[in-house]
């Protein structure tokens, strides 16, 4: 299932099947806004909360904690925790995802105090967003259900105030739709996601995006383009490799900044040769993760006209144990005519991404950002909420955690430690795929990938863990999570507002 959502008046939001009331605690108790109406669902609505009460009907001060007051024939009335501020944006995610829930399949609207929030527009844009990711369902791709947001205020909304809420409404619902495409080409098994078809599913979204050209290399291509590294992972499957060159351009020659994406889009992994175990391959149709992302963030910067240049790179390969596969011990030369030993084929990622980062260098980008579930010690050292980030200096790192922070997704900087180099060291080629067994990984494969970005600035996102949700939490849902795509997307609206400024 996936909502839309849509901007509605108190009157046409009264009338649906679930209405949704924001309350704050403090040290009382539970306070709604005065802006809220009177009269919802048949119940009279009071400006108050008594602790007392709260406790009574399970309502606790964290965001999301909601009570369902129901009466027969009217709405269903939620009142939804947003903790001890209006201001903070990930409990409006939330706080979205909590009343989608209690909606279940059915049209539900939330009251936005506008009086109360610092910064509607961004408020509205998070609350849109964790009601639309929460409501992702594989199974149903289709619904008519509805998340409506329906501004109040004391006194009314002024003019900018709405437009601000519209701006809202429509960023938050582009940003949890292509979020959710690429939730769902995660999800799809790997049997029905070849990389060809990845690639085809890929062109199928972007070929209307404004301003974007899309480049599809079939296997003739990248072996003219010298892509010795996917052409190494894909030569054990059936399935012919792919690579996606996307680009988007609103202003041709204005010069814009320039991002370059490069994303990991292995659809299915076995290992190869150095095979994983069958319960370690059961969720590797999800490998293509990185591919996923970097195309859902070059659609969302052409669909909100974000005035800044993106290139994206997605290699797309199958790893697997067929009779050409690489054997550990070979050597693969990666495009800029670096040379790698392959020691463990199921260190594969970064052999395609050395390829992908390759090209970005080519494009003469500003920035390099690579997106890969790339190894099992990011997920040893982090779980599965925070993502691993490498970045070559402080100023990026600093400007990429903002946009992290501000879309929620949690990441911890990660030391690119100069003397873990020897850990890759090769005696017959220029380096080796894996490190020390046992020893900083994650680490090791990040090192690896810095080889091939020229010294540009660049940030890599090893996302092994939060990639996937085993269990379905806050406006995450169970499987494909696309985790990074929405930080990407804060980043390079940042950047695009930075130069305008």
């Amino acid at each position: 299932m996936s909502r839309t959502a849509r901007l509605s008046t108190p009157i046409e939001g009264a009338q649906l099947p679930t209405v949704c009331v924001p309350v704050v605690f403090d040290d009382d108790g539970y306070v709604i806004p005065q802006s809220v109406p009177i009269v919802l669902g048949g119940q009279k609505i009071p400006r108050a909360l008594s602790k007392d009460w709260c406790a009574r009907q399970g309502l606790k001060a964290e965001p999301a904690s909601v009570v369902v007051l129901r009466a027969l024939g009217e709405s269903t009335v939620v009142f939804v925790s947003v903790g001890n501020t209006y201001s903070n944006l990930e409990n409006y995610r939330l706080a979205g995802a909590a009343c989608a829930r209690c909606a279940g399949e059915g049209s539900l609207a939330f009251f936005v105090p506008t009086e109360v929030i610092e910064n509607p527009r961004d408020a509205v844009q998070a609350l849109v967003e964790g009601a639309l990711l929460a409501s992702y369902n594989y199974k149903k791709l289709d619904s008519s259900s509805s998340f409506d947001v329906v501004p109040v205020g004391v006194s009314l909304p002024s003019v900018q105030t709405h437009n601000e809420v519209v701006e809202g409404v429509v960023r938050g619902g582009v940003v949890a739709d292509a979020v959710n495409w690429a939730k769902r080409l995660i999800d799809t098994p790997a049997g029905d996601l070849s990389p060809r078809e990845l690639a085809k599913q890929v062109l199928k979204r972007l070929e209307s995006d404004a301003h974007v050209d899309v480049d599809v290399w079939t296997e003739t291509r990248i072996k003219q383009e010298r892509l010795g590294g996917l052409l190494g992972v894909g030569q054990g499957s059936a399935q012919p490799t792919r690579l996606v060159y996307a680009t988007y351009d609103p202003e041709p020659g204005a010069g814009l900044p320039h991002v370059a994406l490069v994303g990991k889009g292995v659809t299915f992994d076995s290992g190869g040769l150095s095979i994983k175990t069958g319960e370690g391959m059961m969720a590797m149709k999800t490998d293509m993760t990185g591919a996923a992302v970097v195309m859902a963030a070059l659609s969302v910067a052409s669909r909100l006209e974000l005035p800044v240049r993106v290139t994206a790179i997605a290699p797309m390969t199958e790893n697997m144990t067929g009779e050409s596969a690489t054997r550990p011990g070979d050597v693969l030369t990666i495009r800029n005519g670096m040379t790698i030993e392959v020691l463990n084929t199921d260190a594969e990622g970064r052999l395609i991404l050395a390829d992908g980062l390759s090209l970005a260098v080519e494009a003469d980008p500003d920035t390099i950002i690579d997106v890969a579930t790339l190894t099992g010690a990011q997920a040893v050292a982090l779980g599965d909420e925070v993502g691993a980030m490498y970045v070559s200096t402080d100023e990026l790192a600093d400007d990429f955690l903002a946009a992290s922070r501000r879309s929620g997704e949690l990441l911890w900087r990660m030391p690119l430690v100069a003397k873990y180099e020897s850990h890759i060291e090769s005696d017959v080629a220029d380096m080796k795929n894996i490190g020390k067994a046992g020893r900083a990984g994650s680490i090791s494969a990040a090192l690896l990938l810095q080889r091939f970005t020229d010294s540009r600035p660049w940030v890599h996102l090893d996302i092994a863990g939060p990639g996937r949700c085993d269990a379905s939490r806050g406006y995450l849902t169970k499987g494909a999570t696309a985790f990074s795509a929405r930080t990407i997307v804060e980043f390079l609206t940042a950047v695009a507002q930075s130069n305008g400024d």
